[in-house]
C-alpha cells in the first residue's frame, strides 16, 4: 500500500485551521484537516460584519446581533456604548460555528480526519510525518506532507515542537459557563441585543468578565492571568448578582487564550503556525475570531507560494502581512490593557472615558473595520487630550 502525501496537512479545526484547509482546498492544493473533535472553546462569540462578508459565512450563523456594549465600572457605575447606524455585534455560537466552517472545507475538498496530534517525524525523505491516534491509547497513524499548518491551540503542540520560544507565550486563562437565557423581556441585568463588560477587580484582577447573549443562551465568562484568581468563583459571584444563578446552566468550558503574537510563524522549512497558535488574540478586548480567520488565509497564501516555489521564506510573508495590517492596533490594545487594568481607580477612569461620544465612536468604527480610523483627525486630537486628563488625574473619575 503507497504511502498517503499531502501537500498541507493542517492540526486543528477552529477558524484559523478551518479557513485555511478552505482555502488551500478550493486553490486546488490535497489538504488533511486533522481535529480532535468534540471540543468547544470558551469563547464570547463576537463577531463583526465584516468577518462575514470576507470569509463568505452566511447571516443564519449569527444567533443574536447586539447594539449595544454596556461597560461597568468597580463602583457599578455603568455606561452604555450604542453602535448606532454603522452596524451590529454578530454572536455566534461556536460549537455550530466551527464546525460549519470545517464542513465547508470538506465541502471543499479538504479531507477531514478525527485524532489529536502526537508529534512530526523526520526521516531521510524532505517531507516530513504527521503522526497521531483516532483514539486515546489507539494505533499510532502517519501521514507524510509538504507543509505542517499548526493551528492547534494556545498551548500549540505543533509550536511546542518547531518554534522557538513557542511556550512563552503570555496568556490569559479564560473560563465561562453557557446557560439559557432568562425569559420574559429585557432587565437592567441582561438584555438580549446588550454586551455587557465588567471592569472590576473582584471579578477579573487583571482582565474583565463578561455577559454576552447569544439567543436562546448565554456566555456568562472572565479572564485572568493570576494563577491564583477563582474564575469559577467570579463567574458563580456574577450569576448570583445578575439574578441568573436560576438559570439552567448548558456546559461550562475553560482554555488559555494568547495576547501576544508570536515573534516568529514559522520554522524556517516546512511548518507554520496560525491562529491562536500564532498568538493573534487582540489583547484588551480579547477578541480572536475575526484575527484567527485573518490569519488562517494569510497563512494558506504564504503556503501557496511555499508550495508553487519550494521556498520556505515565503512563509515568512505570513506574519508580515498580518503585523502590517494589524500590528499597531494590537500594540496598542496591549499598552490599554497594561495600564488600565492594572487597578481598580484606573478602571473607573475607563470605564469614564467610554462615555465620552468620540471615544464611542471611533471604537465602533475600528471595531467594524479593524483597523485605526483617520478620517476625523480632530475627533484623535481631543480623545488624546482627554486620555491625558485621565492619565495626569485631572479629569474626575465620575
Amino acid at each position: 500500500m503507497s504511502e498517503e502525501l499531502f501537500d498541507v496537512v493542517v492540526v486543528g479545526g477552529g477558524p484559523s485551521g478551518a479557513t485555511a484547509a478552505n482555502d488551500l482546498a478550493v486553490a486546488g492544493h490535497k489538504v488533511m484537516l486533522l481535529d480532535r473533535g468534540g471540543r468547544i472553546k470558551p469563547c464570547g462569540g463576537a463577531v463583526p460584519p465584516r468577518l462575514l462578508a470576507d470569509f463568505e459565512v452566511p447571516q443564519d450563523l449569527l444567533v443574536a446581533r447586539a447594539k449595544a456594549a454596556r461597560m461597568i465600572a468597580p463602583s457599578n457605575r455603568k455606561v452604555d456604548m450604542p453602535v448606532g447606524e454603522i452596524g451590529y455585534v454578530g454572536m455566534v455560537d461556536r460549537d455550530v460555528f466551527d464546525e460549519w466552517l470545517r464542513a465547508r472545507a470538506a465541502g471543499n475538498g479538504a479531507e477531514r480526519r478525527k485524532g489529536s496530534f502526537e508529534a512530526i517525524e523526520r526521516d531521510d525523505r524532505p517531507e516530513p510525518l504527521v503522526t497521531y491516534r483516532e483514539e486515546r491509547g489507539g494505533p499510532l497513524k502517519k501521514v507524510r506532507t509538504r507543509l505542517i499548518v499548526g493551528a492547534d491551540g494556545a498551548r500549540s503542540s505543533v509550536a511546542k515542537q518547531e518554534i522557538a520560544d513557542a511556550e512563552r507565550m503570555p496568556c490569559v486563562f479564560a473560563y465561562h459557563e453557557i446557560i439559557k437565557s432568562p425569559e420574559g423581556a429585557a432587565t437592567d441585568a441582561f438584555d438580549g441585543s446588550r454586551c455587557d463588560v465588567f471592569y472590576q477587580g473582584k471579578l477579573s484582577p487583571d482582565f474583565y468578565a463578561w455577559v454576552f447573549p447569544h439567543g436562546e443562551t448565554a456566555s456568562v465568562g472572565v479572564g485572568s492571568a493570576n494563577k491564583g484568581f477563582s474564575l469559577r468563583g467570579a463567574v458563580s459571584t456574577m450569576r448570583d448578582d445578575l439574578d441568573l444563578a436560576e438559570c439552567d446552566t448548558v456546559r461550562r468550558e475553560g482554555a488559555p487564550i494568547p495576547l501576544k503574537p508570536l515573534k516568529r510563524w514559522d520554522n524556517g522549512r516546512d511548518v507554520i503556525v496560525a491562529g491562536d497558535a500564532a498568538g493573534i488574540v487582540a489583547p484588551a478586548s480579547g477578541e480572536g475570531i475575526y484575527y484567527a480567520m485573518t490569519g488562517g488565509r494569510v497563512v494558506a497564501e504564504a503556503a501557496q507560494v511555499f508550495l508553487a516555489t519550494g521556498e520556505a521564506k515565503a512563509l515568512k510573508a505570513a506574519r508580515k502581512r498580518f503585523m502590517r495590517e494589524h500590528g499597531k492596533v494590537f500594540w496598542i490594545l496591549r499598552m490599554m490593557q497594561h495600564f488600565w487594568y492594572s487597578s481598580d481607580k484606573r478602571r473607573e477612569r475607563f470605564v469614564t472615558m467610554c462615555a465620552d461620544k468620540d471615544v464611542q465612536e471611533l471604537t465602533w468604527q475600528a471595531y467594524m473595520n479593524k483597523k485605526l480610523v483617520r478620517a476625523k483627525p480632530l475627533a484623535h486630537v481631543r480623545i488624546f487630550l482627554k486620555d491625558c486628563a485621565h492619565l495626569l488625574g485631572l479629569r474626575a473619575a465620575a
